[in-house]
C-alpha cells in the first residue's frame, strides 16, 4: 500500500512539478510529529458514527480550494458586520465544520499555532476517502490560511449542477486539471446526495417543457418524484446503485450514469457528451483506474493556489482570523 501511495505521488510530481515546490511530505514531522495521526484518529472516530462524512469533507475541500485557493477561507464564521463564504448560497449545505474544529482543538493542545486549518481539511478529506473505500494516497503539506472570506467570491466561482460540459472542463482546466481529473472528481458523487431543488426540474418541468427530462430513466424519475414530494426526504443519493446507503466509494456511479440514471443534469451530461463519455466508460469498467486517477486529481486540487512560506497565517481557531 505504501508503494502504491508513493507511486501515485511520484506520478503527480512528474506531471505537475513546479506547483508542489512549496509543499512537502512530512511538513510537520519535526514541529508536530503526531499531527497526521491525530487527524486520522478523529476522522476514523467520526466515520464510525457517520459514514456520510466522506461526502461532506470532500465537498468542503472542493468548495474551499476552488474559491481563492485551498486557504480554509470557507471555515470562517460570519459576524454581524462581516459576512463570509459560509453565507454564499452554494455553501449553504456544506457540513463537517464541527469535525475540523475538533481536530484543530486537539492539535492546538499538542502543537500550538503550528498546523494550518487548510492542511487539516486536506488531511481529513484524504483520510475520510480511504475509510469510505476510496484510494489510499499521501498528500504534501505546508499550506497556510488565508485572510479573506467573501461570499461574493463563492457565488461567482462555484459551478451549479446543470453546468454544460464544455464549461465544466474549462472550470477545471483553469486550475491545471484535464478531462481525466475533472471526471474523476465528479466521481466523488458516488458517496454524495443531492437536494431536490438541484434536480427537481428534471422530474416535472425540464427546461420549461412541462414534461420530465426525456433522457432520464423513467423508473428513476418516478422514484425521485416520490423523494421530492411533500412527504419525501428531499434528498436523493447521487449513486443510484445503492440509494439507501450511498457510502461506498467505488466506480458504480459511472455505470449508473451510463444507464441514464444520473440524478444531477451534469452527471448525465458527462456520460453522453463526446468530450467526456469515453472517460466515463473507462472508469465504469475499471475501478482501479478510477481510484488511481481520483487520488491524482485530489492531490492536484489540494494544491490549487495555496499559500506557503510567509504568506497567510496559521490560525489558532479555524472559525476566525487571528
Amino acid at each position: 500500500m505504501k508503494i502504491a501511495k508513493l507511486s501515485v505521488l511520484l506520478l503527480i510530481f512528474y506531471i505537475f512539478p513546479v506547483a508542489f515546490s512549496q509543499l512537502r511530505l512530512g511538513f510537520y514531522s519535526q514541529s508536530c510529529p503526531n499531527a497526521e495521526t491525530i487527524v486520522q484518529n478523529l476522522v476514523r472516530e467520526r466515520f464510525g458514527r457517520d459514514p456520510s462524512i466522506t461526502a461532506a469533507l470532500t465537498r468542503m475541500h472542493f468548495h474551499d480550494c476552488f474559491v481563492q485557493g485551498c486557504d480554509a477561507s470557507l471555515l470562517i464564521d460570519p459576524t454581524t458586520t462581516q459576512p463570509s463564504e459560509k453565507n454564499a448560497g452554494p455553501n449553504g449545505s456544506v457540513r463537517g465544520f464541527e469535525l475540523i474544529n475538533e481536530i484543530k482543538t486537539a492539535l492546538e493542545a499538542q502543537c500550538p499555532a503550528t498546523v494550518s486549518c487548510s492542511d487539516i481539511v486536506t488531511l481529513a478529506t484524504r483520510d475520510s476517502v480511504f475509510l469510505g473505500g476510496g484510494p489510499s494516497y499521501v498528500v504534501p503539506t505546508g499550506r497556510r490560511d488565508g485572510f479573506v472570506s467573501n461570499p461574493a467570491d463563492a457565488e461567482g466561482i462555484l459551478p451549479g449542477p446543470g453546468l454544460p460540459v464544455p464549461d465544466m472542463l474549462a472550470f477545471f482546466g483553469a486550475k491545471g486539471m484535464d478531462v481525466f481529473d475533472s471526471v474523476a472528481l465528479l466521481g466523488a458523487h458516488t458517496v454524495g446526495s443531492g437536494f431536490c431543488g438541484n434536480f427537481v426540474d428534471r422530474l416535472t418541468n425540464f427546461q420549461g417543457t412541462g414534461q420530465p427530462d426525456p433522457t432520464m430513466d423513467p423508473g428513476l424519475a418516478g422514484r425521485l418524484r416520490n423523494t421530492c414530494s411533500a412527504e419525501g426526504s428531499q434528498f436523493a443519493a447521487l449513486d443510484q446503485s445503492t440509494p439507501l446507503a450511498p457510502f461506498s466509494f467505488d466506480n458504480l456511479f459511472f455505470s449508473q450514469i451510463r444507464e441514464r440514471k444520473g440524478v444531477l443534469l451534469l452527471d448525465h451530461l458527462i456520460a453522453t457528451h463526446p468530450s467526456t463519455s469515453d472517460v466515463v466508460f473507462q472508469y465504469a469498467v475499471n475501478n482501479e483506474l478510477f481510484k488511481r486517477q481520483f487520488a491524482i486529481a485530489m492531490v492536484k486540487m489540494g494544491n490549487v493556489d495555496v499559500l506557503t512560506g510567509l504568506a497567510g497565517e496559521i490560525r489558532t481557531n479555524c472559525r476566525a482570523f487571528n
